[in-house]
């Protein structure tokens, strides 16, 4: 039989959480520990672990690559960059923007298993691609006990 921990509040903490992202992502902005506006924009990340390597995707539909500044500091992997907006002119008295435009930043904290020296970014059709090779591992070795 497995046995299953009730949570009382589990949803409506769950509930709360969701709707504070939705209204900080569409009031702009996400906040940093000062309170103040750290980056417009967050872009969405898919992190997966592989046998040699993590590896990270990044949403950052036009942005350039080059526009991209990733750092390594620390155990921590930080993504910097700037979408432009374009200039439109208003017609007929109104004007919808819909995409988000400005500056965002992202931080990860890596693993001890992480090799810092081997990171490598390559960026294709608004997804950026973070490798990072693990480090290679010491192999147990058998010790002979030697009779004196």
């Amino acid at each position: 039989m497995n046995m299953i921990r009730y949570e009382p509040w589990g949803l409506a903490s769950q509930l709360h959480n969701e709707i504070n992202r939705l209204f900080d992502r569409n009031l702009g902005g996400v906040a940093n520990d000062n309170g103040l506006t750290a980056s417009d924009w967050v872009p969405a990340v898919d992190i997966k672990e592989e046998p040699n390597r993590y590896l990270i995707h990044a949403d950052v539909p036009g942005v350039d690559p080059k526009d991209i500044e990733i750092t390594m500091e620390d155990g921590t992997l930080t993504l910097k960059g700037e979408r432009q907006s374009e200039t439109r002119e208003e017609q007929d008295g109104y004007r919808r923007v819909e995409r988000v435009s400005g500056q965002f930043f992202r931080r990860f904290t890596l693993p001890d298993t992480a090799d810092a020296e081997g990171i490598s970014a390559k960026g294709s059709n608004g997804v950026l691609e973070i490798s990072i090779p693990k480090q290679a591992k010491a192999q147990p070795r058998r010790i002979t006990v030697k009779a004196s």
